[in-house]
C-alpha cells in the first residue's frame, strides 16, 4: 500500500470516528503558489505544512528550465523568491549581477557555463569574434588585454597590434622601428606564437620580390642608414659601381641600357646573357653562332645598321657568278640567301613580275639573263623566242603577220604542239568549222585580214547551184540566211514576208517551183497555179476596183499576205 493510500484511510478513520457534536470542518488553507498541476504531497507532508519534504519528487528537468551543472544544488528559494513558482525568471541577469557594465549584454552564457562561473582556457580558446586567439594569445588572461579584469573594456576594444604593442614597437634597438619608419602593423614580420624572431616577407610586404641572390643580401646592404622606405628599386641604384667598372664590353661607352635585367639575372651578376630577340634584329640561323664584335666593331652596341648588306657588302662585292655588282643586283640579301648559310643561294622567280612556270622551272638562268643581265630585262615571250617565231614555217609566223604574243598559241609546258583559239577573235568557229583545216580558209599562209563573211570561202558552192539557181535568182550572198555551219546541204529559208509554212499555205505545196515558176528568177511567183480562177470571172468581181490587173503581182498587192 502506498504513503498516499495509507493517508487517505487514516483521514477516513479519524472523520467516522469523530464525536456527533463536530458539525463543522476546519478552515481550508489558501495555495500560495497560483495555479499548479502537480499534487501538493510532492513537496508536503501530511504531517504538517512546513517544512516541505527533505527530498521532494518534484523535477524540475520537466519544466521549461531544465536544472543543469551548478544549479541542481541551489536551493530553491534562492530562485523562487516569490512563493508563486511560475513568475520566477529564466535569464542569468535576474539572479546574477552585471559586473561587466552591460558590455556584453544579458547573455552570460556566451561566456560562462553552469558547470563553473569562472571562465575556463577552454572558453579563451573560443574567443570567435573579430579577434580570434591564436598562438600566444591563446594562454594570456583576459586582463591582459581587457584592462581592470570585470570592471575592464570588453567591446569596442582595438584590435590593432600597436594598441598593445606599441611600447615593444618604440623600445626596439636591433632595427629601430621608429627611425626606419616601419609600419605599426606588427603581423608584417611577427608572429603570434612570439614576439621575438621576427621574420620580413619581403615577397608579399614588398613591391620587390627578393629571388637568386638577393635572397641572401644583408638588409643592410640596400637598406642603408636605416632606410626602409622610399628606396630606389631599379638595379641601377645598387648596381652603378658595377655597370661603370664593366670594359667587356663597356658598358657606359656603349650608351647600354642602365635596366641590368636586360643581360643579368639575380642568379649572379657574372655570365650575362643577352636575349637578342628582344632588339629589332633577333638572330636566327648562322648569325646565333657569330661572335658578338663581329658584327659590333668598335664596342658599337647601339645604332647598329640591321640591313645585310652593312656587314656583307664585302661578299656581295666579291660574287662573280653572277656577278651582283654589274647585274645591279638590290643589296637585301634576303632575296636569295637565308642566315643558315651564305650558299647555295636560291632565288624565288615567283617574287618578280614574271613568274617561271612549265618549263621555264628548268632552265638555266643564263639562258634568259645573257651576259649576266638580271635587272631592266623584259618580260615579253618574243625577247627569249623571237628565233623560233621567225624559223617557223608551218605557219610563217613572219609572213602570216602572227602577233608576238606567244601566249596566244603556245604554253610554258612546251614550245611544240600549240593550240590558236579561234574563239578569241572576231570569227569563233562552230559546227564544221571546228574541224576544218586552217589552210582550207587561210589561203597561202594568210592569217592576217582574213575575211569572215561565209561567201568568200564559199562563192563556189553559192555559184554552182542550180536548184535553186543562187545567182539568177538574186540569192543574198549571206549564206548563213539558209545555211548552218553544222552542214552545207538542208538549207532551209525564212519565208517571212510571206508566210508558207503556216497557216492556210501550210502543207499546200511541196517544192519551191509551185509558187516559183521560174526557176532562175525567184522574184516570179504565180498565185493562179493554186487559185485558178476565169479570168473572166474575175475581171467581174473586180469592176471599179482602181489599179486591178489580171495577174499574180497584182493580186499579191492586196490580198492577204498572212495566213490566207
Amino acid at each position: 500500500m502506498s504513503l498516499k493510500t495509507g493517508i487517505l484511510i487514516a483521514l477516513i478513520c479519524i472523520a467516522g470516528a469523530a464525536p456527533a457534536y463536530a458539525q463543522t470542518p476546519p478552515a481550508r488553507t489558501a495555495n500560495p503558489h497560483g495555479p499548479l498541476t502537480i499534487p501538493c504531497t510532492e513537496c508536503h507532508t501530511a504531517t504538517s505544512w512546513k517544512p516541505i519534504r527533505a527530498i521532494p519528487e518534484f523535477n524540475h528537468n520537466n519544466t521549461s528550465y531544465k536544472l543543469r551543472g551548478m544549479h541542481t544544488n541551489v536551493a530553491c528559494a534562492s530562485c523562487h523568491v516569490n512563493p508563486v513558482f511560475k513568475t520566477a525568471p529564466t535569464s542569468c541577469a535576474s539572479c546574477h549581477a552585471d559586473i561587466h557594465r552591460r558590455q556584453f549584454g544579458t547573455a552570460c552564457e556566451s561566456c560562462h557555463a553552469e558547470q563553473g562561473w569562472t571562465v575556463s582556457l577552454q572558453y579563451a580558446r573560443q574567443h570567435e569574434n573579430r579577434f580570434p586567439l591564436t598562438g600566444a594569445h591563446g594562454a594570456l588572461q583576459c586582463v591582459a588585454c581587457h584592462k581592470g579584469a570585470a570592471t575592464g573594456t570588453y567591446v569596442g576594444l582595438s584590435t590593432a597590434c600597436a594598441s598593445c604593442h606599441l611600447k615593444d614597437y618604440n623600445a626596439a634597438k636591433t632595427m629601430n622601428h621608429v627611425a626606419a619608419r616601419l609600419s605599426t602593423n606588427c603581423e608584417g614580420c611577427h608572429a603570434m606564437s612570439r614576439w621575438q624572431g621576427a621574420r620580413f616577407d619581403h615577397n608579399t610586404a614588398t613591391k620587390f620580390a627578393l629571388t637568386g641572390a638577393h635572397a641572401k643580401v644583408q638588409c643592410a646592404s640596400c637598406h642603408l642608414n636605416g632606410n626602409f622606405t622610399a628606396i630606389a628599386q631599379d638595379c641601377f641604384s645598387c648596381h652603378s659601381k658595377d655597370y661603370n667598372s664593366t670594359t667587356m664590353p663597356n658598358h657606359a661607352a656603349s650608351g647600354y641600357s642602365q635596366n641590368c635585367t636586360g643581360c643579368h639575372t639575380t642568379a649572379q651578376w657574372r655570365g650575362a646573357g643577352f636575349d637578342h630577340s628582344r632588339t629589332r634584329f633577333p638572330l636566327t640561323g648562322a648569325h646565333t653562332t657569330v661572335a658578338c664584335t663581329s658584327c659590333h666593331v668598335g664596342g658599337t652596341f647601339t645604332t647598329l645598321n640591321t640591313a645585310c648588306a652593312s656587314c656583307h657588302m664585302t661578299k656581295f662585292t666579291a660574287t662573280k657568278s653572277p656577278n651582283h655588282v654589274a647585274a645591279g643586283f638590290p643589296t637585301d640579301c634576303t632575296t636569295c640567301h637565308t642566315n643558315v648559310a651564305w650558299t647555295p643561294a636560291t632565288f624565288n622567280h615567283s617574287a618578280t613580275k614574271f613568274p617561271l612556270m612549265g618549263a621555264h622551272v628548268s632552265v638555266a638562268c643564263s639562258t634568259c639573263h645573257v651576259n649576266g643581265k638580271f635587272a631592266g630585262l623584259g618580260t615579253a615571250c618574243v625577247g627569249c623566242h623571237l628565233p623560233e617565231y621567225t624559223a617557223t614555217a608551218s605557219p610563217n609566223h613572219t609572213a602570216a603577220g602572227f602577233p608576238q604574243d606567244c601566249t596566244l598559241c603556245h604554253t610554258s609546258v612546251q614550245w611544240k604542239g600549240a593550240v590558236f583559239d579561234h574563239n578569241k577573235t572576231k570569227f569563233m568557229l562552230t559546227g564544221t568549222h571546228t574541224t576544218t583545216a586552217c589552210a582550207s580558209c587561210h589561203v597561202g599562209n594568210l592569217y592576217a585580214g582574213t575575211p569572215t563573211d561565209c561567201y568568200s570561202c564559199h562563192s563556189k558552192e553559192y555559184n554552182s547551184v542550180t536548184n535553186p539557181n543562187h545567182m539568177s535568182a538574186g540569192f543574198p550572198k549571206t549564206c548563213a540566211s539558209c545555211h548552218t555551219t553544222i552542214q552545207w546541204t538542208g538549207a532551209t529559208f525564212a519565208h517571212n514576208q510571206f508566210p508558207i509554212y503556216s497557216g492556210k499555205h501550210a502543207g499546200k505545196w511541196s517544192v519551191c517551183a509551185d509558187c516559183h515558176t521560174d526557176s532562175s528568177n525567184y522574184t516570179v511567183f504565180s498565185c493562179t497555179n493554186c487559185h485558178t480562177h476565169a479570168k473572166a470571172t474575175t475581171d467581174s468581181h473586180h469592176s471599179g476596183i482602181r489599179g486591178y490587173v489580171y495577174n499574180s503581182l497584182n493580186c499579191y498587192s492586196c490580198h492577204p499576205k498572212g495566213t490566207s
